[in-house]
């Protein structure tokens, strides 16, 4: 969740930390810091509580000068929002900085012992424990990369750890284990990360660390152990989407950008992947298929898991997985389905969908159905992530960097993700054939092209929002597959608004939801033609005869509807297959522009972090 970014670099590595911090910004932080060694071989620290801005306005006040540093933007977990407890954390001897994304579950114990021996905690956190008993290593050690790995022998949990000793300038040490960290490489210098926006100013070659990796970074000079200090080899990979896709481009904020990249990124996702005349998807990575005919001809059962808006993503799925590929299927909460008693083997596909591949919740469940024999093939967007790692095979969403929390191209293009793995699995199993998986693709093929029409109704939506924006309360409905499509608008309203927005299933509206509707309560339904497209008309005449305001998302030229709504933000005619991919994007813009409106902070809203990648 939290912002790593190292360097040892030629130039002042205060201005390298500080821009790679702003490129994180969107992980979510309450706090920020640097460690810096300067020209005079002293650690130089530098914390703040709050915005990024303000650390930046303390470095101008007292600037620090060194080639050597590491910085961090902290979200609290072990401990209040508090200076002490901002990262990097000191040892007690002044000579070591250290900050660390996880939690050390073990840190009681530590610190117990560390007490014992005198050693004064100036944090609540339990990062503090780390730098302390590294230190202490230190003292009999005759490099910080032994300290280090003899410190990690002795801690049980996730970290993902960088540290300094300003008695080796030269030297960086970091460590991962459930907690993303990215070697950049350049001749000459050497950086790293917790997120590759953050090392694109200054190389596109990346090593992304394992779990267990021990790297050491020196000028020019990259080396990477297992905690029993055996040498291990990992590959470099080169970044292919550049620098200005990771920023705004011209829009007022990341979220919008993302919002309006989603007709070129669903074109992309599917370029090179459908023979429409065929009938057939070609799913191919790295040479090799992202599912095996022998893994689609034996599985009898399907259970998607997925945290957020990946779960509604998934929600979606299973109607097409159930449909394609005639399989029952099972959707699942990532942090829910890990700890029940399941049940899946060699015959259930199991599909994990994920934006950054970094979800720690998903990852623990993958790792516990692979234990299990299940294969396992995931939709993710982030190349090289863990979990691209964790499975048999990866379906990559191509949608580039998505730097809003609030997620908008990256669930797109998931739905665009989970409607070809599940007509690759019908017409391997044979469920889908002929006319039938020919009008399904040339249905997904033209789908980019909705969406750009449905973006050109911004304006409209836009001048909606300033209606509705002081209301407090909303209520979003859909059946069948916009049932999933109402969850997720109401979480993207919810998330940059602050508005409480509940989703619910347009019939099961009596049966609770409907007790809150009174004089002008906003009710927005996904309502576009359908199976079940008569049985929503019945739930929206009981908002108006409660005279609640009816907010639609409807098909062009549905007179029905119109007649219907006090409002209707339309959508281009779409099959019912591919619809949601089109419905969801007024629900896109209707949260923008009312958290617009209401003053909020979009692309970083409170409390929420882009990645969650501790439990």
């Amino acid at each position: 969740m939290c912002g790593i970014v190292g360097c040892v670099s030629e130039i002042n590595a205060t201005r390298v930390l500080l821009r790679g911090l702003e490129r994180l910004e969107y992980r979510g932080y309450d706090s920020a810091g640097v460690a810096v060694i300067d020209g005079n071989g002293d650690l130089a620290l530098r914390r703040r509580v709050g915005k990024l801005i303000h650390l930046m306005d303390a470095v101008d006040r007292e600037p620090i000068q060194g080639n050597v540093g590491i910085g961090h933007t902290r979200w609290a977990t072990h401990g209040g929002v508090t200076e002490p407890n901002a990262h990097p954390h000191l040892s007690y001897d002044g000579n070591i900085a250290l900050i660390h994304n996880g939690i050390i579950e073990n840190y009681e114990v530590l610190k117990r012992d560390l007490v014992g021996r005198g050693r004064t905690f100036h944090s609540e956190t339990d990062t503090e424990t780390l730098v302390h008993r590294i230190a202490e290593h230190r003292e009999s050690c005759d490099s910080l990369y032994e300290a280090v790995r003899r410190t990690l022998a002795e801690v049980e949990g996730a970290y993902g750890i960088v540290v300094i000793d300003r008695r080796e300038p030269d030297t960086i040490v970091c460590a991962r284990e459930q907690s993303p960290l990215v070697v950049g490489v350049k001749e000459g210098e050497a950086y790293l990360a917790s997120d590759v926006p953050a090392l694109l100013d200054y190389t596109r070659d990346v090593i992304f660390l394992e779990d267990g990796d021990i790297a050491v970074l020196r000028p020019g000079e990259i080396s990477i152990t297992d905690h029993d200090g055996n040498a291990i080899e990992r590959s470099i990979t080169r970044i292919k989407w550049d620098l200005s896709q990771a920023e705004k481009g011209g829009y007022r904020h990341f979220m919008l950008k993302e919002t309006h990249e989603q007709p070129r990124v669903l074109g992309e996702i599917m370029l090179g992947r459908i023979d429409a005349a065929a009938g057939r998807v070609n799913l191919v990575e790295g040479g090799e298929p992202v599912l095996p005919e022998d893994v689609a001809s034996r599985v009898d059962r399907v259970v998607l898991i997925a945290c957020g808006t990946s779960w509604h993503a998934a929600l979606v799925g299973a109607f097409w997985f159930e449909s394609f590929a005639g399989l029952p299927v099972q959707v699942d909460y990532a942090s829910e389905f890990r700890y029940r008693t399941f049940h899946v083997d060699e015959r259930t596909l199991v599909v994990p969908v994920s934006q950054s591949g970094e979800t720690a919740d998903t990852l623990a469940a993958v790792k516990e159905a692979r234990r299990r024999g299940a294969p396992c093939v995931a939709i993710v967007n982030a190349v090289g992530s863990s979990m691209t790692r964790e499975v048999d095979g990866v379906l990559y969403t191509r949608a580039g960097p998505e730097i809003g929390v609030a997620s908008t191209k990256a669930f797109t293009t998931q739905l665009a993700g989970l409607y070809l793995l599940a007509h690759a699995l019908g017409t391997m199993r044979g469920t889908l054939g002929g006319d039938a998986a020919r009008a399904r693709l040339e249905e997904l093929a033209g789908v980019h092209d909705l969406v750009a029409r449905a973006l050109e109704q911004e304006s409209a939506i836009e001048s909606l929002a300033a209606t509705v924006q002081s209301r407090e309360d909303f209520l979003y409905l859909g059946r069948g597959l916009n049932y999933p499509v109402a969850l997720e608008g109401a979480l993207k309203l919810k998330e940059i608004s602050y508005i409480h927005a509940e989703g619910y299933p347009a019939g099961e509206m009596k049966h609770g939801p409907i007790a809150l509707i009174d004089d002008g309560f906003p009710v927005v339904c996904v309502a576009t033609p359908g199976a079940v497209y008569d049985k929503v008309f019945n739930n929206l005449e009981e908002v108006r005869a409660r005279k609640g305001r009816v907010i639609a998302v409807g098909a062009e030229g549905d007179d029905r509807i119109a007649g219907l709504a006090d409002d209707v933000m339309w959508v281009p005619g779409a099959a019912e297959a591919v619809a949601p991919i089109v419905n969801v994007v007024p629900l896109q813009l209707l949260a923008y522009h009312v958290a617009l409106i209401r003053g909020c902070d979009i692309d970083q809203p409170r409390n929420l972090a882009k990645s969650v990648t501790v439990e």
